[in-house]
């Protein structure tokens, strides 16, 4: 495999840092950055100890003081200056982004303009940030509820979004008037690095008071003590399922508020009746985008046994077609695992499925090697082709979610089935359907159907769009982020209660006199 020489990456990012407005300062520092298209250093950048992290709350609680009261469409502000600024680096940011978390430039270039997409959508909602009116049973009173800011709010991303996860939480905490805290991935600390640079620059062409946002660097430590702090008021954690379990009730044991984004182990089903063109092209990007490393990406395949076989023989034929290689090279559709955790667990799984009777159709090779790496005898780089394996039922490692490109495939009978085979694992994220049935599609969509926070009709899993509400069930955690109404989150509700009249009624007809 033909991969760039490691000291043309520096420069790349480097360059991509400058051009963000970055203060790289001295290259030294406790915490590296690693490129996984060659599994080499790209520099090293400082770590936060458990006492900057103090003073980052601290700076944040004293500036959300301020921010609250500004006017919501003036806090919009920022955000929409951020977007110009996005806008104009974008391909500086999306450089960042695949050489951090390997994925190819179109892919990465998405990401970023996710961002630039909730920051249009987070400058509207500053306008938007409705409350209700209700009708009182009281004569003379009025009903209300308004929404406050909340306070300091935490934000832990993970690597394979460094970049969009962080900008649906920041834009929409800002406009709310609250004020951000981030500790990104430590695998990817230059494009957060390249992030809190702009939005800094962004605040001050807008006049937007100082504190409004901090970055925090470190190992896991670093989050626990963002996650400890009692002045975080909301904790959005983006992880595994295991991260999860710890953060959770660390957030509820000082009753703090939690939202959370965790593992997905998504499904989508293959009706008889379905366009089998249309649905390869979507089970494909869906399973083998950012090489399976996608909260959202397609791990299972619940065919229908009279196309099962026409399904896995063209899914076979189109994984045969995917270049796997080098990001940064044309043509290449498949990038890197991120590190060689990723690479042993995905062989571990496929040892699993074998074990269970499964058989591996196509796909889990690892492309490149030692001397075809880099010539000098390092290793570190992991490249794959996706797996297509045929499971004769849904064992426990195929309930797992093994954050890698494989694809199992099961079979079914009768719609039921299907239904119970989706629903019958601890996630629930992101889920599809492939059919052109009405009743099976509007099912799916029903109580009765889909038990994921997405739901889809003759569409993959994967590629959601910024407008909805992002988030899943189970597992996943239950948080939702982006848009809908995921910006109450970032809020706290009052209900009011205006007497407007001479007399005092109680509700419910309650005398006291």
């Amino acid at each position: 495999m033909n991969l760039p020489a490691p000291e043309d990456l520096c420069r790349r990012a480097e360059e991509a840092l400058v051009k963000c407005g970055a203060d790289l300062g001295d290259a030294g520092g406790a915490l590296v950055a690693r490129t996984p298209i060659t599994g080499t250093e790209l520099r090293t950048v400082a770590a936060n100890s458990a006492d900057d992290v103090d003073r980052a709350v601290t700076a944040a609680h004293e500036a959300f003081a301020r921010w609250r009261s500004v006017p919501a469409p003036q806090r919009g502000a920022v955000v929409r200056r951020l977007g110009q600024l996005l806008t104009e680096h974008k391909e500086d940011l999306a450089e960042l982004v695949t050489l951090e978390a390997g994925k190819i430039p179109s892919e990465a270039q998405g990401e970023v303009q996710e961002m630039i997409d909730i920051c249009e959508f987070a400058v509207g909602l500053s306008r938007q940030l409705y409350g209700k009116t209700m009708a009182s049973e009281r004569p003379g009173h009025r009903l209300m509820e308004t929404w406050h800011p909340l306070g300091v709010v935490g934000v832990i991303s993970a690597f394979n979004f460094p970049v969009a996860v962080w900008s649906w939480n920041t834009a929409l905490a800002l406009v709310c008037g609250d004020t951000v805290v981030w500790k990104p991935s430590e695998q990817t600390p230059l494009t957060a690095i390249a992030c809190d640079a702009l939005l800094a620059r962004a605040a001050r062409d807008v006049g937007a008071p100082a504190g409004i946002h901090a970055l925090i660097q470190g190992s896991a430590d670093v989050g626990e003590r963002l996650v400890d702090d009692p002045r975080v008021a909301l904790v959005s954690a983006t992880g595994s399922v295991r991260m999860g379990r710890t953060v959770g009730p660390r957030v509820a044991a000082r009753f703090g508020k939690c939202l959370l984004e965790l593992g997905g182990n998504n499904a989508a089903i293959v009706a008889p009746s379905a366009d089998l063109d249309l649905a390869v092209r979507g089970i494909v990007f869906s399973a083998a985008g950012t090489a399976g490393q996608r909260c959202t990406s397609l791990r299972r395949l619940i065919v229908h046994t009279s196309v099962a076989d026409e399904v896995v023989e063209r899914v076979a034929s189109a994984y045969g077609q995917l270049k796997v290689g080098n990001p940064f090279d044309d043509g290449v559709l498949v990038g890197p695992l991120v590190n060689r955790a990723s690479f042993e667990a995905m062989q571990t799984a496929l040892d699993k499925a074998r074990a269970d009777g499964g058989t591996v159709v196509s796909g889990g090779d690892r492309h490149g090697g030692r001397d075809a790496n880099h010539g000098n005898g390092e290793d570190d780089a992991y490249y794959v082709s996706p797996a297509l394996v045929r499971m004769p039922a849904q064992t426990s490692v195929v309930q797992e979610e093994t954050f890698a490109p494989i694809l199992y495939v099961l079979t079914y009978d009768e719609f039921d089935e299907a239904v119970a085979l989706h629903n019958a694992v601890p996630q629930g994220l992101s889920s599809a359907i492939f059919t052109t049935d009405q009743r099976e599609a509007e099912q799916f969509l029903s109580s009765d159907g889909s038990d994921c926070g997405i739901a889809n009709v003759n569409i993959g899993t994967s590629g959601a769009e910024i407008g909805g509400a992002f988030g899943g069930e189970k597992e996943t955690g239950g948080g939702r982020e982006s848009g809908s109404d995921a910006w109450k989150a970032y809020m706290r509700r009052a209900t009011n209660t205006v007497n407007y009249s001479d007399e005092l009624p109680l509700a419910q007809g309650v005398e006291f006199s």
